[in-house]
């Protein structure tokens, strides 16, 4: 249900037909023939996403006309922070229904909500603060600043997966977690990659510096006394 949901974001479009054969298909863009997976539908699209294809990542961020990356980043934020939440409250206490709209008004929630989007935004600010180092020619146009932020931002899809992995607990889910976590992160190495066509060293070494900021923002944290 969850890919089916997914891959409807995914239908292809910015496109105008040359001739009735996909292989003419000529883009808007760039006047150049479409890739091939003009032809693919969208959930073998989002698997090869899945997949971490550099292909399927240039069709989507490119050839696609999405716009959930506000709501997405919302949405993951919101899942993130209820696993947060959720690791706070003590395994003895009631699941009544009653009790979980209760408990969804705590001041925790929230704060687990806010310690959440205060990491993203420091992970985000570490990537372009290195390409700013780096190359800050493609952070002069605000066109290719914001098409950037909005491929980080839908690469980040993975977090979706926390909440299947809290439904269904079990011995291995602190391990699933690790590698949820190792899933969105080459996910946005492959947006920056395919996004600035840049070399995988480039997009390996922002993504450290991200991780960097991250980790010291929840180093701050702790430092003050909250649990992240």
């Amino acid at each position: 249900m969850l890919i089916k949901l997914l891959a409807t974001w995914f239908s292809p479009c910015n496109y105008f037909f040359s001739s009735p054969v996909y292989s003419s298909i000529i883009l808007k863009s760039c006047q150049k023939p479409v890739d091939k997976y003009i032809e693919y539908d969208p959930v073998i699209i989002l698997i090869n996403a899945i997949l971490c294809k550099a292909q399927a990542y240039r069709h989507i961020l490119f050839n696609t006309k999405i716009n959930i990356h506000g709501k997405l980043c919302i949405f993951c934020l919101l899942c993130e922070a209820y696993l947060r939440w959720l690791q706070l409250q003590d395994s003895s206490q009631s699941t009544d229904p009653d009790d979980l709209i209760r408990y969804a008004k705590e001041w925790d929630f929230y704060r687990m909500f806010g310690i959440a989007s205060l990491e993203q935004t420091a992970f985000l600010t570490g990537i372009f603060a290195a390409l700013w180092l780096v190359r800050s020619v493609v952070l002069k146009n605000k066109a290719n600043f914001i098409f950037l932020l909005k491929a980080l931002l839908l690469s980040s899809y993975g977090k979706l997966l926390l909440i299947p992995a809290v439904i269904w607990e079990h011995d291995y889910t602190h391990l699933c977690l690790k590698l949820i976590k190792v899933f969105v992160l080459t996910s946005n190495f492959q947006a920056i990659r395919v996004t600035l066509n840049t070399s995988r060293k480039l997009c390996l070494m922002v993504i450290l510096n991200g991780l960097i900021f991250e980790n010291g923002i929840i180093y701050l944290f702790q430092k003050i006394g909250w649990n992240v």
